[in-house]
């Protein structure tokens, strides 16, 4: 497989549009059709041969659960990754064994999360032929360069126009993306669990629920505890569990 073939299907046109235009900058997907209903959804899978289905939730006649399990017959099911406004229909969404679920109004930082859970599902052969993986997490630091150990890594964030990293001794600063921090640790165990927080996994001791859907999360060595926004705490338990 060369690109990642996407179907958009939504009855808003300008949420068909915005997701069509957020998913331009992903080179390996390839957005191949549209459809406005869950009728026009499933004539469209069967005309495109789609990998991926970004399919609405709330639709008119035939909504997004709808099509989820009407397409469960065709000799080609693509994967799907739930859109909505609503996030009340989360866990009904994973029934389905989605791939992903992303709420409206589209934040860019999880359509990313969701771009690379398909990558690595859809194109794995891709990632076994990424060259050797650095040892050591390089910050400029004053006129020098710092090397980390990621292990030593506890947790990322941004602040501002900063981007915080604290390690078990010191805390270092650098003006990157949080995007392209989260990009160099990936592989490592470090997984997202806010918008604006990264977190080394093998830090983690403790998960508690806190409120409005959303955890609080405490790791070993570190004083303050970290919120779990609600949109990642499956993920993170479906990983941390056995």
């Amino acid at each position: 497989m060369t690109d990642i073939r996407v179907l958009i299907v939504d009855d808003e046109r300008f949420s068909r549009e915005e997701l069509a235009y957020l998913l331009q900058p992903f080179e390996r997907i390839k957005v191949v059709g549209e459809a406005a209903s869950g009728d026009e959804a499933i004539v469209a899978a069967l005309k495109y041969q789609p990998d991926v289905m970004f399919l609405d939730v709330e639709m008119p006649k035939m909504d997004g659960l709808a099509v989820a399990a009407a397409i469960k017959d065709l000799k080609k099911v693509p994967e799907i990754v739930f859109a909505t406004a609503y996030p009340d229909f989360a866990v009904e969404a994973f029934r389905h064994q989605a791939l992903d679920y992303l709420l409206k109004p589209f934040d860019e930082d999880q359509l990313a999360e969701a771009v690379n859970r398909m990558e690595k599902k859809l194109l794995p052969e891709e990632n076994q032929k990424q060259g050797p993986v650095p040892s050591k997490f390089a910050v400029e630091v004053d006129d020098t360069i710092e090397y980390l150990n990621p292990s030593d890594i506890m947790y990322v964030y941004r602040e501002g126009r900063a981007t915080k990293i604290v390690g078990r001794a010191s805390v270092y600063e650098t003006n990157d993306a949080l995007k392209d921090v989260e990009e160099r640790l990936q592989p490592f165990s470090f997984f997202r669990i806010h918008k604006s927080y990264l977190v080394n996994i093998d830090y983690i001791h403790r998960l508690t629920p806190w409120f409005n859907g959303a955890w609080q999360l405490e790791l070993r060595g570190a004083e303050e505890k970290l919120s779990v926004s609600r949109n990642y705490v499956k993920d993170l338990r479906r990983m941390m569990e056995l």
